[in-house]
């Protein structure tokens, strides 16, 4: 893997950014014109044809868009990809932070990314992997969208897809875990866990083991948040406890009206 001042593929290592499950994401500008970017590169002991598959998708998938609140792609080569440069942290990093002042910070990053979910599933896209590590942040404050890495197109001409098995469990709606089909109302699930994270500090269900985690999703009801937060009202659990339905088709019509019901019971 390079390090900073390397060359790679046109760009000059800066700084390394972060690490992921598969791969190193850097800071580095292009040669050519100095344009500065995050490259992602995945590590040689990960290139096999499924990581290097979901890194080529997470690109196509990104690059159909044109939205102000969904990554923005730049070029991709056989194990790589650069995109915009995000500095302005994760929403991961608003979770630990309890304080009241940043409760309108929460919930603008909710409604900013309900939009662009929203804009997605009019696209026939259900993004499958929404969580706080995938709503980045702007130097701005704006939250971005990312990691198309495990999308799914809702319709094909051959029918719909299989079923998506590697979403990550904590925020995994009751369907994807029964092997139905995702629909919009799979991210809205998603997106429900995301913000009970947000403002409790940790997702709706948390388990020793992953089975039982997954039978939390599947038949336990989320616990109000509210009886442990004083500034949380009751209206946000029963807000959520729609859009975690173990009914997709009893969750809301959309991300929007999700989120902007929740605004309005929070401010």
């Amino acid at each position: 893997m390079p390090v900073p001042g390397d060359e790679f593929c046109g760009y000059v290592i800066d700084a390394l950014a972060g690490r992921g499950g598969t791969a190193q994401v850097y800071l580095a500008h292009r040669v050519a014109d100095r344009r500065e970017v995050a490259l992602k590169i995945l590590e040689p002991r990960h290139r096999n044809p499924e990581n290097i598959d979901r890194l080529h998708r997470e690109f196509d998938f990104a690059q159909q868009f044109s939205h102000p609140r969904i990554i923005t792609v730049y070029e991709r080569g056989e194990d790589w990809l650069t995109m915009e440069a995000l500095t302005g942290g994760s929403a991961k990093d608003l979770a630990s932070t309890d304080q009241r002042w940043i409760i309108s910070i929460k919930l603008t990053v909710l409604q900013q990314i309900a939009g662009a979910l929203d804009y997605i599933h009019e696209a026939q896209v259900v993004h499958c992997d929404v969580k706080p590590s995938n709503i980045m942040r702007r130097i701005s404050g704006d939250a971005v969208l990312t990691d198309f890495g495990i999308a799914q197109e809702l319709a094909l001409a051959d029918g719909p897809r299989r079923p998506v098995v590697h979403t990550s469990l904590p925020y995994a709606a009751p369907e994807v875990l029964r092997g139905q089909p995702v629909t919009a109302a799979t991210d809205q699930y998603a997106l429900a866990c995301t913000a009970v994270e947000l403002f409790d500090g940790k997702p709706p269900f948390t388990a020793r083991t992953m089975l039982k985690l997954a039978d939390m999703h599947l038949n336990a009801t989320p616990w109000p948040i509210s009886y442990r937060h004083k500034h949380i009202p009751r209206a946000f659990d029963s807000i959520v406890a729609k859009a975690m339905s173990k009914d997709p088709l009893s969750r809301y019509p959309t991300c929007t009206e999700f989120i902007t019901l929740l605004t309005h019971a929070m401010t």
